[in-house]
């Protein structure tokens, strides 16, 4: 390939890419849907593919990125014209905590275990589940969250309050399992766990679905019956 015809396909392709972000939006750059994920990777693979086969040349290069263009820009037409065509194309948000509970059939039917909604939560800044009063997991696999309102973002100097300590809640029980590391760490024991889990009349570690501790704020419990 010569440094001419590199040259005049980087220049070509520079310029229709720029075009179609430009017709299809920015959703294709925010991802903002599995579909927008897949297409922005494909579309990438077909330009840097044709752009360093010899065998392609610049009628190529076009006829290709402006089929695919064309069908991006149809998809996001449809989406916006048919409610129907949407919710199909683009999914719905799914409902992952509600009212405080975890859904736990909502959490198998999107294919997530309790420790990814626990680091999905952490990276929203939420560190802990009892802080929740509602979680959706959104179409391009973010989360959206509404904590209960003690737990709500205010200022310490709005109310004049001293500075407390804060602490990191510690996980001690999932999906029936004792986490007796997290215990031992704490300086607990089972006899310890044994009590708190009967103030809240549950007697068996295998009933437990979720069992947090936070230093000030006691033992948040939901089980597999909840």
């Amino acid at each position: 390939m010569s440094i001419a015809n590199l040259t005049i396909e980087l220049i070509v392709g520079f310029v229709f890419l720029f075009l179609i972000i430009k017709f299809v939006g920015k959703k294709i750059i925010n991802q903002i849907s599995p579909f927008t994920f897949i297409a922005a990777i494909v579309f990438g693979e077909l330009l840097g593919n044709a752009l360093y086969d010899e065998k392609v040349g610049v009628f190529y290069i076009v006829y290709a990125m402006a089929i695919w263009g064309g069908l991006l820009f149809t998809f996001e037409y449809l989406s916006q014209k048919s409610l129907a065509f949407r919710s199909v194309a683009e999914g719905k948000p799914s409902a992952l905590i509600k009212n405080g509970i975890v859904d736990r059939e909502m959490l198998k039917k999107n294919r997530l275990t309790i420790n990814q909604l626990q680091s999905l939560l952490r990276q929203s800044e939420t560190f802990s589940i009892r802080e929740v009063a509602y979680c959706y997991l959104e179409a391009n696999g973010s989360i959206s969250i509404l904590k209960k309102s003690k737990y709500q973002k205010t200022t310490q100097e709005d109310f004049n309050m001293p500075s407390k300590v804060s602490y990191v809640p510690a996980t001690l029980i999932r999906d029936g399992e004792v986490l007796w590391d997290e215990i031992i760490d704490l300086g607990f024991n089972e006899t310890w766990l044994k009590s708190q889990l009967n103030a809240q009349n549950i007697t068996d570690y295998q009933d437990v679905f979720i069992a947090e501790w936070l230093q000030g704020d006691g033992l948040f419990v939901q089980t597999f019956k909840n």
